[in-house]
């Protein structure tokens, strides 16, 4: 894939608000007396931290390194990861790094998974004051926004500062994009304050574009380039004793509406592989208990790894209600089934199971990886079950044949191959802004 370059007019910081960002602005000052009641619900359903809520409302305990600082926000756990090789990248060239995101999950796993020099802090909720106390404080050298998490006033009070700002991995989806469209002048507010966008694919340049990005190329997915999870080797080994001489199933990253299918999937299949033994991965753990209950209703036997249970003789369903453990599964069985598409989600991300050597399969659901799941498909990389029984058939094939399943891999691992680079490209178009930032560094130091 080649760099390639939408240009459009400059930026418009300069011109006025529409009504729609001038009404945002004053409702979301005017709220900010109700946001102790929002936080207290968000905490009872274990959505917020309570050792660190006040980061909700701009205020840290963490100091602000000295020297240049690059600050970069995802949503969740998906663009969290998609940062990881990047920040490696910046941190090569003695860059220090806030990661910003919205949710408990992504916390943990920037705990887990990203070097300790990393600063991670919640994006505080979006109200002018909570957002100028977060830019007071941490004064971003550049932001780097990931996908199309946009708050407007975090945008507009940013662009007001002079912080430079690109949307990295750009995606927008055939769903947000005409929604969008109807509120054209919004979002061209919103986008025309990003110096640049970096878009996933071209059909992503086009539609940012088309809604007022001033300068948009096309470098690719970061998520094609995420190194493969780590496993804890210890676990790994117990996990593929309890199970030697089983056929295994990972259910991957499953969302509600899907367990109950691959119950019945696993039903069905354990007719005809008798020691079938499926792990469902929920992409939201707080909902294994849930799961475990239905399994039981349904006539089978569960173990919830979330009570430190093992998967013995008698487990028919495994539910690996942990977080950050998606890395040990994916190396426990060579089938994954990708969860978020069989109901209208839109799919997880299948790189990570790929390049630790699983057969994938997936339902009809995948707009979030459109490009990707599409290109699997073709090279048959990938199977695509459009119905529960046309999941059994699939999973039933990979379960009985080898060779079918290491044809799939090395189909896919060529297509990851070809689609991968984003990071270098990431890396180019990002190099006059990391220029300046090494210029501040050297004027400092001299």
């Amino acid at each position: 894939m080649r760099l390639s370059v939408v240009r459009r007019p400059p930026l418009v910081n300069s011109l006025p608000l529409p009504m729609t960002l001038r009404v945002y602005r004053s409702l979301s000052s005017a709220m900010v007396p109700l946001a102790p009641a929002f936080i207290n619900r968000r905490l009872k359903l274990g959505k917020e931290d309570p050792a660190r809520v006040s980061e909700r409302r701009g205020v840290s305990a963490d100091v602000r390194p000295v020297g240049p600082l690059v600050w970069i926000h995802g949503a969740s756990v998906g663009e969290v990861l998609a940062s990881a090789a990047l920040v490696e990248q910046l941190r090569a060239l003695n860059l220090r790094i806030l990661l910003t995101s919205g949710t408990v999950t992504s916390a943990a796993v920037v705990a887990k998974r990203f070097p300790p020099d990393v600063i991670h802090q919640y994006v505080p909720y979006d109200s002018p004051r909570y957002v100028a106390r977060f830019l007071d404080h941490w004064r971003p050298s550049l932001a780097l926004f990931i996908e199309s998490d946009l708050w407007p006033n975090l945008i507009l009070s940013s662009a007001a500062r002079r912080v430079p700002m690109v949307l990295i991995n750009g995606r927008m989806s055939p769903r947000s994009f005409p929604r969008w469209r109807r509120v054209s002048g919004t979002i061209s507010a919103l986008l025309g304050r990003f110096e640049l966008c970096l878009a996933q694919s071209e059909t992503d340049a086009d539609r940012f574009s088309t809604l007022g990005c001033p300068n948009v190329v096309t470098t690719g997915n970061l998520k094609l380039d995420v190194p493969a999870p780590p496993a804890d080797q210890a676990k790994l080994e117990r996990l593929m004793a309890m199970t030697r001489g089983r056929p295994v199933v990972i259910a991957a990253s499953t969302h509600p509406g899907e367990d109950e299918m691959l119950a019945e999937a696993h039903k069905i299949l354990a007719g005809y592989f008798p020691n079938l033994l499926t792990v469902i991965v929920p992409r939201h753990p707080d909902r294994g208990e849930a799961i475990a209950r239905m399994v039981e209703a349904s006539g089978l036997h569960a173990s919830l790894r979330s009570r430190e249970e093992l998967p013995t003789a008698a487990t028919d369903i495994y539910v690996a209600d942990t977080m950050g453990e998606l890395g040990l599964f994916y190396r426990l069985s060579p089938i994954v089934f990708m969860g978020g598409s069989l109901v209208e989600h839109g799919g997880q991300n299948p790189i990570e199971a790929v390049k630790l050597g699983a057969s994938i399969v997936h339902g009809p659901h995948v707009f979030n990886f459109g490009d990707v799941y599409e290109a699997l498909d073709q090279a048959g990389g990938a199977r695509k079950a459009d119905t529960q029984e046309a999941l059994v058939k699939q999973l039933g094939q990979l379960l009985a044949d080898p060779r079918a399943r290491e044809v799939s891999l090395k189909a896919a691992e060529r297509v990851v191959e070809r689609l991968g680079g984003a990071l270098d490209r990431t890396m180019i178009a990002l190099e006059p802004y990391l220029l300046q930032l090494r210029l501040e560094m050297g004027a400092a130091n001299a």
